[in-house]
């Protein structure tokens, strides 16, 4: 009852009463103008979806997932119809509880953004529960089928799914919107020599349960409301290998023990955590090492982060990647941004967390290290954007602005920090995490939320941190604060030595992490000729290094000089690494090459496509040819 009387409030007059239908209690909505989601063709004041029961087979012959989806639909008094979001799938029948059949239509197919798909409109006839017996298409956004040979062990296929930000309505029917939270559960049917894992909690064991046909079944439930893009799963040759008593790594047995010793401090990590913004609410911490072609560093499903194996260094010097991931239990998965355009609110927030879980973990240097990169990174995101005055330099703005969300989102929370005191700041994240807790949020719900709880009364402060500048304005308020790391300023003073002319045998990068490697190959001027590079490459083995971070930046390089000796091992990388962070910049330097890199370009990502996740090879074709028609 008090959720319900708190959707009401949120709602506010705009939204119609809701009667409560479906299975449990429904997480509240936002109706506020800033909270409208312009990529759902979901009409959420009138019916939404509350739970989704999922029961699907996995077919990896025909690259299709078949079955039905039964959905909780929480509507207004006098509401006809439900509308849903789908994405190139075959609806064959709609029913309600009783297998009484329901009318419904797909809607075209939105034109300017072809992700969004179409809307699913069913005639509720006073249901409230719909079944939807669908199929996925072999194409379907959010999945991805590898082959064996794509794979660690070499031997099975694979598939996984990768939801955010709007591609699971290619794979499940329902409101695909972060501000309409959902329970969910599923049963999927795999090969019997395979293993399904879920961001859920499991109810079948982790070898699931033998069927009569030779094949295996997988049962999870999340009891927790969720944002649909956070309902995840992966099926392969899988392994488990325990951490802790909350925690635990799945992968492939080639990648186990490694995967294992690179996260071993996963536990310390969760105390950590729990102990700067309170309780870590989703039962275990889990991770999925997934392989090459996972297109991001990690993906915050939860009860299951999805990381992408570049982390795995042998170092653990990218583990920061997964204090993000758990970092978003908190920012993201706890409170959500209501709508893609409030989407710092998630990476922001996550961005700042992590910095200081790994402080705590590994002390002030260290978060130091990860902070003065970040400030590189804002820096050349802030002059790509169009500077101080480009409109792509916002936080609240045009959905999917980048890195900007990450690294202004998380420099606006440490000026708030430094300014009131790290003391107050903990103290009022703690309540905002738990006041809001499996809530929607936007840029204007938390501002009001500040100002209300930490900012009353002190008008001279809130002029200070001019909040409104930082969340609505371009570029970079001159309150950021820049946080410098004495690691990395020894990196830059080898990196001055080698600009200068100095050898690149003086460098001697032995014990660097991965942030001091990029530090420097980042610094190093991008005119160089020939015999430099190869000098560079020869003394410090960049071309053959293991460490995927260090090839990407020396490629970026490389490629501004036109350095052929790198091509062959430039072409081997694009075609084995996935992860968008590290590949989008190699296809865009060949393309500022004339016709040195653009032929390149083309001719690598025709050859790299089939081992690349539809999102990433979506990005990449708008990149290497961004007149042609996008799929």
């Amino acid at each position: 009852m008090r959720i319900l009387l708190a959707a009401a409030l949120l709602a506010g007059t705009a939204a119609p009463a809701l009667a409560q239908t479906g299975t449990g209690t429904p997480a509240p909505i936002l109706t506020t103008p800033d909270a409208r989601d312009v990529w759902t063709h979901a009409q959420p004041q009138v019916a939404r979806v509350t739970h989704v029961a999922l029961d699907l087979d996995v077919d990896f012959a025909a690259k299709t997932l078949g079955g039905s989806a039964v959905l909780d639909i929480l509507a207004a008094p006098g509401a006809k119809e439900v509308v849903l979001d789908v994405n190139d799938m075959d609806v064959s029948a709609v029913t309600d509880a009783s297998g009484k059949p329901l009318k419904w239509s797909i809607g075209p197919k939105d034109s300017a953004n072809a992700d969004i798909g179409s809307a699913l409109t069913v005639e509720l006839a006073g249901a409230v529960k719909i079944r939807i017996a669908y199929r996925s298409k072999p194409g379907a956004t959010a999945l991805q089928w590898l082959p064996p040979e794509m794979t660690f062990g070499k031997k099975k296929p694979f598939l996984f799914s990768q939801g955010q930000a709007i591609l699971n309505r290619s794979w499940v029917p329902t409101q695909d919107s972060p501000g309409i939270r959902q329970t969910w559960e599923a049963t999927l049917r795999v090969p019997g020599d395979m293993v399904a894992v879920m961001s859920a909690e499991k109810l079948s064991g982790d070898k699931g349960e033998a069927l009569p046909d030779g094949r295996r079944q997988f049962r999870f439930r999340m009891d927790k409301p969720v944002p649909p893009y956070l309902i995840a799963f992966a099926v392969g040759d899988l392994k488990f290998k325990s951490l802790g008593p909350r925690s635990g790594v799945w992968t492939e047995a080639p990648m186990l023990d490694k995967a294992a010793k690179e996260f071993v401090d996963v536990e310390k990590m969760i105390d950590a955590a729990s102990k700067l913004y309170g309780p870590y609410r989703w039962g275990r911490y889990d991770m999925l090492v997934l392989p090459p072609a996972f297109p991001y560093g990690g993906m915050e499903n939860p009860m299951l982060t999805f990381l992408t194996p570049t982390i795995v260094t042998g170092d653990r010097s990218n583990t920061d990647v997964v204090a993000h991931e758990l970092a978003h239990s908190w920012s993201g998965n706890l409170v959500t941004n209501a709508t893609w355009s409030d989407t710092w609110l998630n990476e922001g927030f996550t961005t700042y967390f992590e910095n200081r879980i790994m402080e705590s973990l590994y002390g002030k240097e260290q978060a130091a290290t990860y902070a003065d990169l970040d400030w590189d990174v804002l820096q050349r995101e802030i002059a790509a954007g169009g500077g101080q005055t480009g409109a792509a330099t916002r936080l609240n703005g045009e959905p999917g602005a980048g890195e900007v969300d990450y690294t202004k989102g998380s420099n606006f929370l440490r000026m708030i920090e430094y300014t009131v005191g790290r003391a107050k700041w903990d103290a009022y994240l703690t309540s905002y995490f738990d006041r809001h807790a499996f809530q929607p949020q936007t840029t204007a719900g938390f501002l009001a939320d500040l100002r209300e709880r930490l900012l009353k009364g002190q008008p001279d402060l809130e002029l200070k941190l001019q909040l409104d500048r930082w969340s609505y304005g371009a570029g970079l308020p001159d309150n950021a604060v820049r946080v410098h790391s004495a690691t990395l300023a020894k990196v830059d003073a080898k990196l001055t030595a080698f600009n200068a002319g100095g050898p690149a045998g003086a460098v001697q990068p032995q014990g660097w992490t991965t942030q001091e490697w990029l530090r420097f190959l980042n610094g190093i001027d991008r005119q160089q000729t020939p015999a430099r590079l190869k000098e560079l490459d020869a003394a410090l083995g960049l071309s053959a290094s293991g460490n995927a971070y260090i090839q990407s930046a020396w490629f970026e390089l490389a490629i501004a000089n036109h350095y052929d000796p790198a091509v062959p091992y430039l072409r081997a990388y694009l075609s084995r690494i996935g992860r968008g962070l590290l590949v989008y910049p190699l296809y865009k330097g060949l393309m500022r090459q004339g016709d040195w890199g653009t032929s390149k370009a083309r001719d690598f990502f025709a050859e790299a496509k089939p081992t690349y996740h539809p999102s990433t090879a979506a990005g990449i074709a708008r990149i290497v040819a961004p007149d042609a028609p996008q799929e």
